[in-house]
């Protein structure tokens, strides 16, 4: 299931606890910018109406780059209020 049919289906009984960067796919391989576009896809696909804790993971691969670390952590800490406003993060 993809994270919006997860969150349409299951959103209402539990928390999404992570899964705001693809660590597989999205991390190593990804650029800066597709990075930033994904965390923020994330974040708006599970946190409107709340239970969404967006956390570090603890499978990052020991090759991945401070710098994509960093990018991760600094966009879900900017669009961190809530309700999320979404026009304000573009």
């Amino acid at each position: 299931m993809g994270p919006e049919e997860l969150k349409k289906e299951f959103g209402k009984y539990i928390a999404f606890w992570g899964g705001g960067i693809d660590t597989q796919t999205a991390l190593p391989f990804g650029s800066l910018e597709e990075i930033e576009k994904e965390v923020k896809e994330r974040i708006e696909i599970f946190a409107p109406g709340g239970g969404y804790v967006f956390c570090p993971i603890h499978n990052v691969q020991a090759d991945i780059s401070p710098e994509k670390i960093v990018t991760v952590l600094n966009i879900a800490k900017n669009m961190r209020r809530y309700p999320v406003n979404f026009l304000e993060n573009d």
